[in-house]
């Protein structure tokens, strides 16, 4: 693991297993290393720090997913695990999938076969790479088998199981800390919306990013925004200069923190794919500022729309989320909070080791 939605979807997996007495070594790679998109995370999450953390920390795509196929692949044949677990679709997920299978290591990938079917998303090409080698797959829905089979997977080796970030959102809920700016910004229940924003379409460029805040500033009537900023975004905003004075910006929050403020909202802006599925089970109304999705069921069963990555799109569906005329949504199958004891089954049942 290495980034934030992955010590999420490693959490509940973890303690199931270690409930089952097998051991588990964490891998960290370093890709998130600020202590509110990392060590928050295992503390949040009461989780045991990692095993190992290789530090890898920003670079390009081509160094950083190298350094870590180095560093994984040394701790790998050094412990010889019976398997290699990878989630998501990050850099991580490419380079431990890719150390494994190198070495001949059963390989399982937990989160499969999902695809948005843009090769311009790094993740979408990381994904398609880790579901050509990978051993074993793990699905979240229905959907992402038939993918799957397309590729020439057998049935035997694919399990529609759930989606382990459920699992940590359902259970957390009775440990969630509403922040410090709730009461110094006097926030109420559904008075305000929460945003995050980090995908290069829309934060890289100066004038894009500028247009869709200022956009979304002036089309949220009395409403507050709350921005918890990462760092890339940050980056571009540091040089507008310019007050958006519906806007709350704060840094990176803590993931029980994050999941209050989402929880009490009146609705998310995102270019997200992970904070769509929390908001599709807290049956709150999300909009993606993307043009593809990974997680479709997030918008034909949950509460997300895609509106696509032009800001001239914002305005039309602000005024229609605070003015409570969104669709409602379903919670998807197996999305039960159960899907990692189903892996774990799996893993260690049917497939011994």
């Amino acid at each position: 693991v290495g980034a934030r939605p992955q010590f999420i979807k490693l959490s509940p997996f973890l303690k199931a297993a270690e409930a089952a007495k097998h051991k588990v070594r964490i891998i960290h790679t370093g890709q998130h290393y600020d202590e509110e998109m990392s060590d928050s995370f295992f503390r949040d999450l009461e989780m045991k720090a990692p095993d190992l953390n290789l530090n890898i920390g920003s670079n390009s795509q081509a160094i950083q997913t190298a350094q870590m196929l180095e560093g994984v692949e040394v701790d790998l044949l050094q412990n010889k695990p019976d398997w290699v677990v990878v989630f998501g679709d990050t850099n991580s997920t490419l380079a431990g999938s890719l150390a494994a299978t190198k070495i001949n290591i059963p390989t399982a990938h937990i989160e499969a076969g999902l695809r948005s079917f843009n090769r311009e998303m790094p993740e979408e090409i990381n994904r398609m790479v880790t579901d050509s080698i990978t051993d074993y797959f793990f699905t979240t829905t229905a959907l992402a088998n038939t993918n799957l089979g397309a590729l020439g997977h057998g049935e035997e080796k694919i399990f529609f199981v759930g989606n382990t970030m459920i699992d940590s959102l359902l259970g957390n809920m009775e440990r969630l800390i509403q922040p410090p700016l709730w009461n110094e910004y006097s926030l109420e229940d559904k008075g305000y919306l929460v945003m995050t924003l980090h995908r290069p379409s829309n934060v890289d460029g100066y004038e894009n990013l500028r247009q869709l805040l200022s956009l979304i500033n002036d089309n949220v009537g009395d409403k507050k925004v709350v921005f918890p900023m990462h760092p890339r975004t940050k980056k571009m905003f540091d040089q507008f200069g310019i007050a958006f004075d519906k806007l709350i910006v704060t840094g990176p929050m803590s993931y029980l923190e994050f999941i209050y403020m989402i929880k009490h909202s009146a609705g998310v802006v995102t270019d997200s794919g992970g904070i769509t599925e929390e908001t599709t089970v807290l049956n709150v109304p999300c909009m993606t500022l993307r043009n593809s999705t990974e997680r479709p069921e997030t918008v034909t069963e949950g509460t997300n729309e895609l509106i696509g990555a032009n800001p001239d799109n914002v305005g039309e569906w602000v005024d229609k989320m605070l003015q409570g005329q969104w669709k409602k949504g379903s919670i998807p199958e197996l999305w039960d909070g159960k899907t990692s004891e189903r892996i774990l089954e799996v893993l260690c049942s049917k497939y011994s080791v």
